[in-house]
């Protein structure tokens, strides 16, 4: 996705883990890091979709190269989230959030510096291992140094200032992309790593949690890794499938390792996802419902700046620029979504929000010049959002008993990133095979000379709008960049009218599922 702090069950996280409170002086010490660390893995998240378009086109790459730029990342992140929280709470959360922001800084270092496209993705996913560790790690620390009294003041600076730095990302991002480069977007994070791992080394103390378990399930999440990711090289090969390609039996091997995640699980002794969480209707409805609208989210945002930079000819700085209505109102109306709980529950709110989400893809769909439609419709989808996210982490934690509630919240962030992850792969191939009928429709319709037809054949396998070669007549150049920005403005526009499918979709899986009253405090297994 491209803004993680739309994570659903971030606070939660947070209120979940046990509180060894620190001294007045060291506490706000532990929030300042806390926040930088977090700030790291935010801004880059928000910041890479931004840039996709240049990246391709500077490194001479395809769509599925730039799928892999986002998904690798997420990826990491996906399979390796909730193993970061465990590793935290029994080696040691300080150390564990330095060993984070090192490998993440070291892996932005060498995204800027990355000749071609292979090592972009390499240390994209090492970015993702990094990041594993110090988001947990964060949210760990800012709960062993506040007592639960002054914790909702020290989450309410954490969230706001993850909110502003994910909002001001895209938009810094893009002037960076459009008057200096797109690798100088990845060397923001070693200069905010350096005072972050300063802080962390001199101020904060290193705290574990008594109780975890002695045994962290590795397993499990190498099983995760490998299955996720031959699932998403499979979805991602899948424009060229045929049954005897490698992507097949590469699909059949991914949904085998994911079943052995499965069982797994079951007999682990310390599970990353216990199973019993999801005899509870309720929670698998609620993550069902993540699964499909932070998926359609994902897939949406990815393909939304090359619509704006490529189809519609907007810079880099307005195409980030676009994604602030939708972080602002999400960040200005939060507390105001959290009210609707009161009166209305959670599966109201989690049937209209989703609702409005596909209404706003749509919008999307239709969108472009005049500018302020882009803006309008950005607005919608984060007011939809906005309904969505407070009852989402309400319907979780009434959903599990009280002592699951940690677990819960995590399973349900690793299942929004799998979304994004899955959605990501599966419409970048479908999105191909539209964009190649569309091509051919319009150069068809426009009776295009041969030499148009050649340069504009030149746009398959990527999604940019190439250089038409300076043999062309400028009449000539002008209707072969006019054809190819039509067939990618198609072709976005299918993957949104998917992605509001998907919203609507989860509105009705909140429908159906979500039961708003709460299983009992000290029950052990789920509802």
């Amino acid at each position: 996705m491209s803004n993680p702090k739309l994570l659903p069950c971030d606070d939660l996280a947070i209120r979940s883990r046990p509180s060894v409170a620190a001294c007045a002086r060291r506490k706000w010490w532990v929030l300042t890091a806390a926040v930088l660390g977090s700030t790291l893995a935010y801004i880059d998240e928000s910041v890479v979709n931004v840039a996709l378009p240049r990246i391709e086109s500077d490194l001479q790459a395809t769509l599925a190269a730039m799928q892999w730029v986002i998904n690798a990342y997420t990826l990491s992140l996906s399979a390796l989230l909730l193993i970061g929280g465990a590793a935290a709470d029994q080696f040691g959360r300080r150390r564990m959030f330095l060993c984070g922001v090192t490998v993440f800084a070291l892996a932005s270092i060498a995204c800027g510096a990355a000749p071609h496209v292979a090592v972009l993705i390499g240390a994209r996913t090492l970015q993702g291992v990094g990041a594993a560790l110090l988001v947990p790690c964060s949210l760990a620390l800012i709960s062993a140094a506040f007592t639960q009294e002054d914790r909702g003041a020290a989450i309410g600076i954490w969230a706001g200032a993850s909110a502003i730095a994910s909002g001001a990302a895209p938009l810094l991002g893009g002037w960076l992309i459009d008057h200096v480069n797109w690798r100088v977007i990845f060397l923001i994070n070693p200069l905010l790593a350096i005072p972050t791992l300063w802080i962390a080394l001199s101020e904060v103390p290193e705290s574990r949690d008594p109780d975890a378990s002695p045994t962290i399930d590795w397993r499990g999440a190498v099983l995760a890794f490998l299955g996720l990711g031959c699932l998403a090289y499979a979805l991602i090969g899948s424009a060229q499938l045929r049954l005897r390609d490698a992507t097949a039996i590469v699909s059949v091997l991914g949904l085998l390792l994911l079943g052995g995640f499965v069982l797994a699980e079951r007999s682990s002794r310390a599970p990353m996802m216990p199973l019993e969480l999801f005899r509870s209707r309720t929670f698998t409805g609620i993550n069902l419902l993540t699964l499909l609208l932070y998926g359609a989210l994902g897939g949406a945002f990815f393909f939304l700046p090359f619509l704006l930079i490529q189809a519609e000819g907007y810079s880099a700085t307005a195409a980030g620029a676009a994604y602030l209505p939708f972080t602002v109102i999400l960040g200005l109306l939060s507390r105001w979504s959290g009210g609707l709980l009161d009166r209305f529950g959670a599966r109201a709110p989690l049937t209209a929000g989703p609702a409005l989400v596909a209404l706003g893809f749509l919008a999307l769909s239709f969108s472009g010049r005049p500018y302020f439609t882009v803006l309008l419709s950005m607005a919608l989808l984060g007011f939809g959002m906005t309904i969505t996210v407070a009852p989402l982490t309400a319907a979780v934690l009434n959903a599990v008993p009280s002592n699951r509630t940690g677990v819960a919240s995590g399973i349900n962030n690793a299942v929004a990133s799998v979304g994004s992850l899955l959605l990501i792969a599966a419409l970048g191939s479908i999105a191909l095979g539209v964009f190649d009928r569309s091509l051919e429709q319009r150069l068809v319709a426009a009776r295009a000379a041969p030499a148009v037809v050649q340069a504009a054949h030149t746009a398959r396998g990527g999604f940019v709008v190439p250089p038409m070669p300076a043999s062309l007549s400028p009449e000539q150049r002008s209707l072969g960049r006019s054809i190819v920005a039509g067939a990618l403005v198609d072709t976005v526009r299918f993957a949104l009218w998917i992605a509001a499918i998907l919203a609507l979709l989860s509105a009705l899986v909140a429908f159906f599922t979500v039961d708003d009253r709460r299983p009992p405090a000290h029950s052990h297994d789920a509802a």
